[in-house]
């Protein structure tokens, strides 16, 4: 983002609200304590943690906070960051990570929405159909399917791959069926490292955008219930994937069909879901929450739900 881009920015977000950075203080602890879990858990020290936070900050005051006609100084990025002059000349134009997605990974999301959306690629009640490898004239295919995304990769290339990742299994007829693990990255495919970062910054940065600006203008919203026993808790989260799924599946199709008139651009849109439970008998990773609902309990006088 250049200074000019980045000026429109600082013009709205630049000056804070009051008492802001103490307000910030507490739902930021929570927010960083599974991101430092994570970081543990993956060998990601804490000197490594802040060295990457010096370089972020001293790029987005430089860029997301330039004031329109001006120079950005190493004064002005150190008085908007607290990081000290010398160490913010250092760190200028260091760059930032990147946030294209993988080559692998964009190419397999893109068939597989293709896959769950298209007519020809669906049954009647919208599910991914079983395709067969090659099929004649116009009939539907798994090669229709991959060239109707790319005509770059060969799909024998894809199938190969997507067979050994779990992603498609081959049924007795011979054809090729998506499997469910095709929705979650798990194991050792990277892509998973991708989409936590798109997905939680999609949301942080729903979520910032509404309590800074001055009226909401994304929807981030949740549907809430504490003091549940374990059974209900994992019962809901079993109902709330089937909602999801629909949800993520209807979106999905819209957007995939709606590509077909649209003209191209710079924009990006993501729609995302998350479910979330938590039971303090499992790993004892429930027990910070565990203590905050108890206080919640004893002021609310036992279960606890809600939409925010």
């Amino acid at each position: 983002m250049n200074a000019k881009s980045g000026s429109k920015v600082a013009d709205k977000s630049s000056a804070p609200q009051p008492n802001a950075a103490g307000k910030l203080h507490a739902p930021l602890a929570r927010l960083l304590r599974p991101l430092v879990r994570l970081c543990i858990r993956s060998g990601m020290t804490f000197p490594a943690l802040a060295q990457l936070l010096r370089e972020l900050f001293v790029n987005v005051a430089e860029h997301d906070f330039a004031l329109e006609g001006k120079e950005q100084t190493d004064s002005r990025v150190s008085l908007l960051t607290g990081i000290h002059r010398k160490e913010v000349a250092r760190l200028r134009g260091a760059g930032t990570p990147v946030h294209e997605a993988p080559a692998a990974v964009s190419l397999t999301s893109a068939v597989i929405a293709r896959w769950l959306a298209a007519p020809e690629f669906t049954d009647a009640k919208g599910e991914p159909r079983a395709l067969p490898r090659t099929a004649e004239g116009d009939a539907p295919s798994f090669e229709q399917l991959v060239a109707s995304v790319t005509k770059d990769v060969r799909p024998r290339a894809v199938l190969d791959e997507w067979i050994d990742r779990k992603l498609v299994t081959i049924n007795d007829a011979d054809e090729i069926e998506l499997v469910e693990a095709a929705f979650v990255p798990t194991g050792e495919d990277d892509s998973k490292w991708h989409y936590l970062g798109r997905n939680l910054h999609d949301h942080i940065a729903a979520a910032a955008q509404n309590v800074s600006g001055a009226a909401p203008r994304f929807l981030e919203r949740a549907v809430h219930y504490n003091n549940i026993s374990p059974k209900l808790a994992r019962r809901l989260e079993a109902r709330s994937r089937e909602v999801a799924m629909d949800a993520l599946k209807t979106a999905n199709r819209e957007a995939n069909r709606a590509l077909a008139k649209d003209k191209g651009g710079d924009a990006r849109w993501n729609f995302g879901i998350y479910i979330y439970c938590e039971d303090a008998d499992e790993e004892g990773e429930a027990r910070e929450t565990g203590k905050e609902t108890g206080k919640e309990s004893t002021k609310e006088s036992g279960k606890e739900g809600g939409s925010s």
